[in-house]
């Protein structure tokens, strides 16, 4: 088992996921893809979970985690020690986003249901009786056009990023524990062994 190879695997899969979720992040900005006033956009987009929780917060331990499964100076203990502190911030983040993901498909978008004025129209409804589970309900929201399956299929998203994201951080913890007190490479450190 070569916990380097596993650290870099690991970092290699967290780029893609934390590209999608900025990205989901930013076109929740951009209701059903208008420009629309700051106002009228929902608020749990204000929490930066993608962009800052599963984006830059995964970006920056995934780097670690190439730098720790590579030959030079980082693949060490050293390199594997700072890895795993990192993916600990990074499954932080990734929790967070998973947390405000989840309360953003739970409340449902800001809308405007016909009179003019913006408002949560799903906000106070009981989780056995909530708008996810009851499609005919959407109609009610009438501006942005289709606004509420855009915000559950990128609030969808962003949960799932962050969950897998959350995952794979806690295995590059544990990866990186392994890492730090047995070395980056068993293989590489029996053969030492049996070579005396």
């Amino acid at each position: 088992m070569c916990t380097g190879k596993c650290s870099k695997c690991t970092g290699v899969v967290l780029f893609p996921l934390a590209t999608c979720a900025i990205i989901s992040n930013l076109l929740l900005y951009f209701p059903s893809g208008n420009v629309v006033e700051l106002d009228k956009i929902t608020d749990f987009v204000w929490f930066f979970h993608g962009l800052l929780g599963a984006g830059i917060l995964v970006i920056l331990p995934a780097f670690m985690m190439l730098g720790a499964g590579g030959a030079g100076c980082c693949a060490n203990r050293c390199g594997m020690l700072l890895s795993m502190l990192l993916a600990v911030m990074g499954a932080a983040g990734a929790v967070y986003c998973v947390v405000i993901s989840a309360l953003g498909l739970i409340s449902g978008p800001l809308c405007d249901t016909g009179d003019g004025q913006y408002i949560y129209p799903f906000r106070n409804d009981s989780l056995i009786d909530n708008y996810l589970f009851n499609q005919t309900t959407w109609s009610i929201c009438k501006e942005p056009e289709n606004i509420v399956i855009w915000n559950v299929v990128l609030f969808s998203l962003l949960l799932g990023i962050g969950t897998i994201e959350t995952v794979l951080c806690l295995i590059q913890v544990i990866n990186g524990l392994i890492g730090f007190i047995c070395g980056t490479c068993m293989r590489k450190r029996r053969t030492d062994i049996a070579g005396m």
